[in-house]
């Protein structure tokens, strides 16, 4: 051995004594324990920012905290978790009763550290309770509170953009979510992000924001959660194949997904597998009793000529909004007022929706209650909140169609057949009914005549006029 090779080798021995004794010296520290986090921890991490948690990690943190609190009431922030916990199972369940507890634990952690005195986790919270009510107001205040109290805290952005788009500020929601992403770019803001740029009609970029969520999402259950917005972005410009990838790609990441399982159905029954979707639809219902899943159901039964079903599908329906409104304080006026337009009394719901739209603009609300004055009769008022609903980015062939049919009941056939046209561009199979409906109706509007319109044809043959003869221009002298 040549003497620098014995020379590296007597470094190489150094140099590992030397590693040896710093990680027998240092003491350990917590964050050396590579264990992976337990179901609590993971699902309290996940309530902390907003974000989706695992139904069995929801339930192992509900039991952890209501253990501790048992024994030490006076931990606001082990209420303000507990709040936020409960309200995700909302979330997933869709069932009311977990709101009343989940406002009751975050109240009692506002009594035991006030608003005043800064308990963001709880108002923060708060807010996100309202905006899963549908009091978009309430949610709003309270996202308005901690940003004034704490502008740099981010968790108050979520909060405030779902409150906006509710309100139907979208210019506040767009400027919010602008903020987030600076502040935390991350699965939360592009979620919202993707949520902003879709109701502003600029698919590209939701496609592109949602896609940037699942490479933040880290746990299953925000990965299937993306994978189900995915799925509904394609569905709504009418990419079946695509958005049937994604709704089974969120199931096989979480079977429990009951919002992936309502929209595989969609997409069956726009593919003529009925049985198929009704057994989706069945199976959804049954994780999550939604009334927006029980209206699609009830439609699609109609659509298959299973009308006995279709009606006891819709008395559950009305029972779900019920129970929502009684048991957890939930605003479920939207769905009733378009079941009302559609399959009950036309008056009732232009009565409900104009009672909704004073406390909620939303683009959604102005078409629902479009369509229910168009339904009793109304087009001339109808018209008007039609183009309200159709006028700022959103596409949506729903809101087209009913614009379409709204027009045509004023007489305007080429601007119905312009919105006939573009809701089956968009989507061609939107509804199970009103889908077949919208070809029928384009069908018996027909093409335009050759030629274009009778006023754009000139009443006589043109003649060309007589222009005056240019002068001779003088030159000057010396030249």
């Amino acid at each position: 051995m040549t003497f620098t090779g014995r020379k590296t080798l007597v470094a190489a021995a150094v140099a590992v004594v030397l590693i040896a004794g710093a990680l027998l010296i240092r003491p350990a520290r917590a964050g050396d324990d590579a264990r992976p986090p337990g179901p609590g921890e993971r699902a309290r991490a996940a309530v902390g920012m907003g974000a989706p948690a695992a139904a069995v990690d929801l339930s192992a943190l509900v039991a952890d905290r209501e253990k501790w609190l048992a024994g030490h009431a006076d931990d606001d922030a082990s209420w303000a978790v507990l709040g936020s916990a409960y309200l995700e199972q909302a979330r997933r369940t869709a069932d009311p009763a977990w709101y009343p507890k989940a406002e009751m634990a975050l109240k009692r952690s506002l009594e035991a550290h006030p608003a005043e005195k800064g308990n963001f986790d709880a108002m923060t919270a708060m807010g996100a309770l309202a905006n899963a009510r549908r009091d978009y107001g309430t949610g709003k205040r309270w996202g308005e509170l901690v940003r004034a109290q704490a502008p740099k805290r981010w968790t108050a952005y979520p909060v405030l953009v779902d409150a906006y788009e509710g309100l139907g500020d979208y210019k506040a929601a767009e400027r919010a979510m602008e903020r987030l992403v600076d502040m935390r770019p991350g699965l939360v803001a592009f979620i919202r992000a993707s949520q902003v740029y879709r109701d502003r009609g600029w698919r590209e970029d939701a496609t592109m924001s949602m896609e940037h969520a699942g490479g933040a999402a880290k746990a299953p259950a925000e990965k299937a959660y993306v994978l189900f917005r995915l799925g509904e972005l394609a569905w709504e410009r009418g990419d079946e194949p695509e958005a049937l990838r994604q709704y089974e790609g969120a199931l096989r990441t979480d079977p429990a997904q009951a919002q992936a399982l309502g929209g595989r159905a969609r997409v069956l029954a726009a593919l003529g597998r009925g049985g198929e979707a009704v057994r989706d639809y069945q199976m959804a219902l049954g994780r999550a009793a939604s009334p927006q899943l029980s209206l699609e159901l009830g439609e699609l039964l109609e659509s298959l000529g299973r009308g006995e079903e279709a009606r006891a599908v819709y008395g559950s329906l009305a029972a779900q909004t019920a129970r929502g409104a009684a048991r957890g304080g939930v605003n479920e006026e939207l769905v009733l007022g378009r079941f009302e337009a559609d399959h009950g009394e036309p008056a009732a719901a232009v009565r409900r929706l104009t009672a909704e739209w004073a406390r909620h603009k939303s683009l959604p609300v102005a078409d629902a209650l479009g369509w229910a004055l168009h339904k009793a009769g109304d087009d001339t008022a109808a018209l008007e909140y039609a183009k309200k609903a159709t006028e700022q980015g959103l596409r949506l062939a729903e809101f087209s169609y009913h614009r379409a049919m709204i027009e045509r009941g004023l007489g305007d056939e080429a601007a119905a057949r312009r919105h006939l046209e573009e809701a089956l561009r968009t989507n061609p199979r939107f509804s199970p009914v009103r889908g077949p409906l919208a070809k029928e109706a384009l069908a018996a509007i027909g093409r335009p005549p050759a030629g274009g319109p009778e006023n754009m044809q000139p009443a006589t043959p043109w003649v060309a006029p007589e222009l005056p003869k240019p002068k001779p221009v003088a030159k000057a002298k010396g030249r």
